[in-house]
């Protein structure tokens, strides 16, 4: 039996996990470090963190396994995006690295904008510049701490950091690499004309690889800690969404996928590129080699959902561990007693401001319509159906850039709710399926590892043979007419309180 893990390097912690060739689990761990927040609105992590729980996590799932190790034929890595490593001529970190969510880079923005011309950015890159994204981290450090830039000889990304420690070599792939805001999205490789304008050299960045493609073997020195063999294959790997992509199947044109965590993703893959040019999603190049993905994101999905247990749910919660059963399994109860509209009751999801489609940090959140009349469950329905609201919104952007979905999967802690589930179907009139593993971007890796090392001839075949499918949840053809009336006034608000929501801020 041969094997191939997938190593997932996460903000919260790492996962790594042993698979056979159809995808099944045969071994896994998991190994949690800090988050460090030196200042409002910074987010660093530490390196050498994310490098002790892979080896731990690796040496934990062979001996747990007891598979031989010349059984494993590939690795592969999935990670953050985002994240800024800096190390210097002797392979030492400099400074802890830079996280995607951290918010110290707007001014950089401003001046990557300048400097490159903001329809130009979008482009090449195909994003506007945005605090996330590695290159704007760049920028702060050589403005800010530049005796630390001059010592910087490598800049990697975190999963690529990892690649470094168990193989020696520095690279990275299209998928994470298109998130840093100095690829050539078209063209798949660095954009010289970014770099030269940033002045930026060239010879700081990793090479680029596309996401199955052997990168490097594992070093003796990694192979001892670890308990594999030395040589053993590391493929590319991608990023967590696109890794997540591979993970549930979406490896195809039409395919796409919707994630409610603390934010909302909705993926699409795409074989041709397509940008928009008012920078409301995210085109990145996707672990499909020469295809790519669109992305939108809203920021306060289940986030949204999350605050009102919060803030509102303490009976919820004491029943629920009262029955040992989960508060959202309740709460989800509760909103199905209060019909489609939550009596003409609407939320926009905008608690950390919003993404797709407005780019607006200064958007808040709001019940609109409120009466006396309303009851709680009516509020859990109305937060329900404005973060459903807020996704379709993302799909609404894909119609404009003519990417088609005609099946969609659903992943994250919302993916798990039946009720969520159905909203999604009526809202984007077809299927939503959820996929028989959950392993997402741990199997995306090693399905990756699996392409790279010969076990499967491509991608997609990789997905047909080894993802299947659990629950699927069709479009209620009453309800989808009902929803669709809210949605368009839904659609309505935000324009009526944008100039407020600058104003509100300006207090």
């Amino acid at each position: 039996m041969n094997y191939y893990l997938g190593i997932d390097i996460g903000t919260s912690g790492t996962k790594t996990v042993l698979f056979d060739e159809k995808g099944n689990v045969t071994a896994s761990a998991s190994e949690e470090y800090p988050l460090y927040q030196p200042q409002n609105g910074y987010a660093e992590q530490k390196p050498q963190d994310w490098a002790d729980a892979v080896l731990h996590t690796m040496a934990a799932v062979m001996k747990q396994s007891g598979a031989e190790p010349d059984a494993v034929r590939g690795i592969g890595l999935s990670g953050q995006m985002h994240g800024l490593v800096m190390l210097d001529g002797n392979n030492n970190v400099i400074r802890p690295a830079i996280i995607w969510c951290d918010q110290r880079t707007a001014k950089e923005c401003v001046e990557i904008t300048e400097k490159v011309g903001a329809e130009r950015l979008i482009e090449i890159t195909a994003n506007p510049a945005l605090t996330g994204f590695t290159a704007s981290k760049i920028l702060w450090v050589r403005n800010h701490e530049p005796e630390n830039y001059a010592k910087c000889a490598h800049i990697l990304l975190p999963k690529d950091y990892i690649r470094f420690i168990l193989t020696g070599e520095y690279a990275t792939e299209v998928s994470d690499a298109s998130g840093m805001q100095l690829l050539d999205i078209p063209n798949r490789c660095w954009s010289d004309e970014v770099l030269e304008k940033l002045e930026i050299d060239k010879k700081l960045l990793a090479k680029v690889y596309e996401s199955p493609e052997i990168t490097g073997g594992l070093t003796e020195d990694a192979a001892k800690q670890t308990g594999l063999k030395a040589g053993t294959p590391v493929v590319g790997g991608a990023g967590d969404n696109a890794a997540a992509a591979i993970g549930t199947g979406v490896a195809e044109d039409g395919k796409a996928f919707t994630t409610i965590g603390t934010s909302g993703v909705v993926f699409a893959h795409s074989s041709q590129i397509s940008i928009d040019p008012k920078g409301r999603v995210h085109t990145f190049c996707c672990a499909v080699p020469g295809c790519w993905h669109v992305m939108g994101v809203t920021q306060g999905a289940g986030l949204s959902l999350k605050w009102f247990r919060d803030n509102f749910c303490d009976a919820e919660k004491q029943t629920a561990k009262g029955m040992g059963t989960d508060e959202y399994y309740l709460m989800d109860r509760e909103a199905e007693q209060s019909p489609i509209g939550a009596n003409r009751l609407l939320y926009l999801p905008y608690l950390m401001g919003e993404r797709t489609p407005h780019l607006d940090a200064d958007a808040r959140g709001v019940f609109f319509g409120l009466s006396a009349m309303h009851q709680k469950r009516d509020l859990l329905r109305a937060v329900m159906e404005g973060v459903t609201y807020s996704l379709r919104d993302c799909l609404e952007v894909f119609k404009e850039m003519q990417i088609t979905v005609d099946s969609m999967m659903a992943c994250g802690g919302g993916g798990s709710s039946p009720l969520w589930r159905q909203m999604l179907a009526d809202l984007y009139h077809c299927p939503i399926q959820t996929a028989k593993s959950k392993e997402g971007p741990a199997l995306g890796a090693a399905i990756l590892a699996m392409v790279g090392t010969g076990a499967y001839v491509s991608v997609p075949e990789a997905c047909a043979a080894i993802i299947g499918t659990d629950k699927t949840c069709e479009p209620d053809a009453d309800a989808m007419p009902v929803y669709e009336r809210y949605y368009q006034l839904y659609r309505k608000i935000y324009p009526a309180l944008k100039e407020q929501y600058k104003a509100l801020a300006a207090l």
